[in-house]
């Protein structure tokens, strides 16, 4: 996922349909330097995670 909607995504109130591995995720933060976001699937919000961009997938 590019960076930019990335961080429009993690800004906006509006949810968007992301996936991680195929699992719904919300983006919670992303990390321009290192180009991660912290992410936790949809039906587990204690399971965050720390993940490179380019895994997420927007649908």
């Amino acid at each position: 996922m590019n960076i930019h909607r990335a961080q429009e995504i993690a800004a906006s109130p509006v949810m968007a349909n992301v996936l991680l591995n195929g699992t719904p995720i919300y983006i919670q933060h992303v990390d321009e330097d290192r180009e991660t976001a912290r992410v936790f699937p949809l039906d587990q919000p204690e399971n965050e995670q720390e993940v490179p961009l380019d895994l997420l997938i927007e649908q």
